[in-house]
């Protein structure tokens, strides 16, 4: 039976402003899907709604995974139950190491039963398997040994974010714009570790606005969001299309969600 996260006619405010209007979306695991859109879409919003982060409010609508409720899990649930996100601006976790810290998540995924405290991976079998995972992403294992993002570069934090997608191995992956604030290189090496990573174990939803992250991450579905709902959907070529082109055709062609988009932009600059 193909493992699938199903969502449903999702509607999400933020402090009772509405931002999803009815967003339908299915993913398979195994598959790849890029979520393009422009500012001010909703695209990160999906994303921290379906975490459960508690500043979005789903209104309405349903979330499935693996044919349970989504909605009615508490966000450690979630995780444990295969669902993971990479964060557009990860936080710091002062004093907590991230080898402790990938540690005790780890083992909380892998053995969502046990105790806390109890039966961590041993640790001669997590070193082994951090050093791979960290050779694999060229990190210098002092990494390790630093507190979780606490004076992280932009693009330190996005590889940590990667190595945690690495260690956890979610069955679904959420990664937003994990591409920004790296160069070229930088990029490359992340397309490669994810496809690497993910494989057909992971689903995988890329937030994105660029084409780069999906060179060898070639999308199997390419998703436009506008206005807080999903316009169109194609394929790797259509990803390709907005990366040369832009949005001026689906602004033209979804004129209605355009301008839910535009004022959606204007609140939020008129906010920053």
């Amino acid at each position: 039976m193909t493992e699938t996260l199903k969502i449903c006619d999702l509607h999400v405010s933020v402090e009772g402003k509405p931002i999803l209007k009815g967003v339908n979306l299915t993913l398979n695991r195994g598959e790849v899907h890029a979520l393009m859109g422009p500012n001010g879409s909703g695209k990160s919003t999906l994303g921290l709604a379906l975490m459960g982060h508690p500043r979005y409010e789903v209104t309405s609508g349903s979330v499935e995974l693996n044919g349970e409720d989504l909605l009615e899990m508490e966000v450690h649930e979630r995780a444990r139950a295969g669902l993971f996100m990479a964060f557009q601006r990860p936080m710091s976790i002062p004093g907590v190491k991230m080898a402790d810290f990938l540690r005790h998540a780890s083992t909380n995924v892998r053995n969502p039963d046990r105790k806390e405290g109890e039966d961590l991976i041993p640790m001669r079998e997590f070193r082994k398997e951090l050093k791979s995972k960290m050779d694999q992403l060229k990190m210098d294992t002092q990494f390790a040994r630093r507190y979780v993002n606490e004076g992280f570069s932009g693009g330190e934090m996005k590889r940590a974010e990667i190595l945690q997608l690495a260690m956890l191995r979610p069955k679904f992956a959420i990664l937003d714009e994990t591409d920004s604030g790296l160069d070229a290189d930088a990029v490359r090496l992340a397309s490669t570790s994810i496809a690497e990573i993910g494989g057909a174990e992971m689903g995988i939803l890329i937030i994105t606005h660029h084409e780069r992250l999906l060179e060898h991450n070639r999308p199997d579905y390419t998703h436009v969001m506008l206005g807080g709902r999903i316009v169109e959907t194609g394929g790797a070529e259509l990803a390709a299309e907005l990366h040369k082109e832009g949005y001026g055709r689906i602004r033209h062609e979804h004129p209605e969600a355009a301008a839910e988009n535009e004022s959606m932009e204007e609140e939020t600059t008129a906010s920053s």
